[in-house]
């Protein structure tokens, strides 16, 4: 399965943006899709994760993005989605989503990344 980030863009502090990362395929068994960024000369970060869990989703977030940041993801639309608020200039970054199945061995499908940008 090959994911595609899109939506990122420029944007003022304070200002909100929605990623979006499409499936070529179905995502129904991907036990854990999640959002990572990687700002110029730092290393790549988890930003937010949604788990496939017996009870149902189980999400969870990097400390800098809890409050702001909202991940979701829709299986029926095989999307997985990054809603953004209150961007700050921190957040600059290239966002790249990623999926993990288990099919008695773990693989894992990355999109290329979406830049974004907010500015001061």
């Amino acid at each position: 399965v090959q994911l595609q980030a899109s939506g990122g863009g420029l944007v003022q502090a304070g200002g909100s943006l929605i990623l979006s990362c499409g499936a070529s395929g179905s995502i129904n068994g991907a036990i854990r899709m999640g959002w990572y960024r990687q700002a110029p000369g730092k290393q790549r970060e988890l930003v937010a994760a949604v788990t496939s869990v017996i009870s149902g989703d189980r999400t969870n977030y990097a400390d800098s993005v809890k409050g702001r940041f909202t991940i979701s993801r829709d299986n029926a639309g095989n999307t997985m989605y990054l809603q953004m608020n209150s961007l700050k200039p921190e957040d600059t970054a290239v966002y790249y989503c990623n999926a993990q199945w288990f099919g008695g061995v773990w693989s894992d499908s990355w999109g290329q990344g979406t830049q974004v940008t907010v500015s001061s």
